[in-house]
């Protein structure tokens, strides 16, 4: 593969992989505040249908990406409230909406299968484009993929680097001392699951609006489960997330590759290999096995759990505010 090729791939995979970059940074700040939000598969399907179907009858990209991001966010508010005003279980109430919002998805997308519409125009930022290898990875998309690095490195440097994402990380970590000190961890806690929920809205309508253009039943179905091992995979990390939404872009790309070299093989078998290899990674950072074998020196023991990072304390937990 000469170096052009190579690059051409590579910087497909960075603007394929941008609606999944969305899903995991949104869910990723939801996760961090102490939130679960099992519905992503659905939100993002929902939110890919009525994505496309503003943009297909306003012909405004602007109102159909706001219009996907205020499907998400009203889907995380719904998961918010049950579990922070009515103590419900959020695992339960997440898989509920993750069947009601593909169902919803079916029944008001039907007008628009397979309808052609507008799409996320080719934005190249003019001289950092010619910028030597760089330039053609991060420079020559378009809008969607742009944000979707500003929210990587957005997400990295509020939660780690901010006073208000410390606070972020201890109504996750410890809810009962982050009150105790005067933060409002409900409050906290339901404003940060509307913000994930957005960010997952707008994976939708990036999906329907860029990567695979249109609207068909299901079009997204899997990308939500993805996302979730992903967090899980990058340690509940945005820049380690993005790295595993980009591994696995990069994995379907190779199974498309691979397709090629060997046409004999059963085209199922390249696109379920990702899936497989997402399995296997999260049976490794989750293996007890594994976590004693590197537990044999304190310092094998500090690199391995660097790497494989811990959710968050309190993560699918009520805290009651007395």
């Amino acid at each position: 593969m000469d170096t052009h090729l190579l690059l051409i791939t590579l910087a497909s995979i960075l603007a394929d992989s941008a609606p999944l970059v969305f899903a995991v940074i949104g869910e990723t700040i939801g996760e961090k505040a102490g939130v679960t939000n099992l519905s992503l598969d659905g939100s993002i399907l929902l939110s890919a249908m009525v994505g496309f179907a503003v943009a297909y009858t306003t012909n405004n990209l602007y109102l159909a990406f706001l219009a996907a991001m205020l499907v998400g966010a009203l889907v995380a508010a719904l998961i918010a409230f049950s579990s922070i005003v009515l103590r419900l279980d959020q695992i339960a109430v997440g898989f509920v909406l993750t069947l009601l919002c593909t169902d919803l998805s079916t029944f008001f997308g039907n007008p628009f299968v397979r309808q052609p519409g507008p799409s996320v125009p080719h934005l190249a930022i003019p001289i950092l484009e010619n910028i030597p290898i760089i330039g053609a990875l991060f420079f020559d998309h378009n809008v969607v993929v742009y944000l979707s690095f500003v929210a990587i490195l957005a997400a990295w440097w509020w939660i780690y680097k901010t006073q208000p994402g410390l606070k972020l990380q201890g109504i996750g970590e410890r809810p009962a001392a982050a009150f105790a000190r005067g933060t409002n961890v409900n409050l906290q806690r339901f404003l940060y699951t509307i913000v994930g929920g957005s960010l997952v809205g707008m994976a939708g309508a990036s999906y329907s609006l860029f990567v695979k253009l249109g609207w068909s039943y299901h079009a997204t179905s899997g990308l939500g489960w993805i996302a979730l091992s992903i967090v899980i995979f990058g340690g509940w990390n945005p820049i380690r997330g993005a790295i595993g939404a980009y591994i696995f872009g990069g994995l379907q790309s190779f199974g498309d590759f691979a397709q090629s070299i060997f046409p004999s093989v059963p085209t199922q078998v390249f696109q379920t290999a990702p899936f497989a290899f997402m399995i296997i990674a999260l049976l490794l950072v989750s293996n007890d096995a594994i976590d004693r074998f590197f537990s044999g020196s304190p310092v094998s023991r500090k690199i391995w759990q660097s790497l494989r990072g811990t959710p968050p304390g309190a993560l699918s937990t009520t805290f009651e505010q007395e």
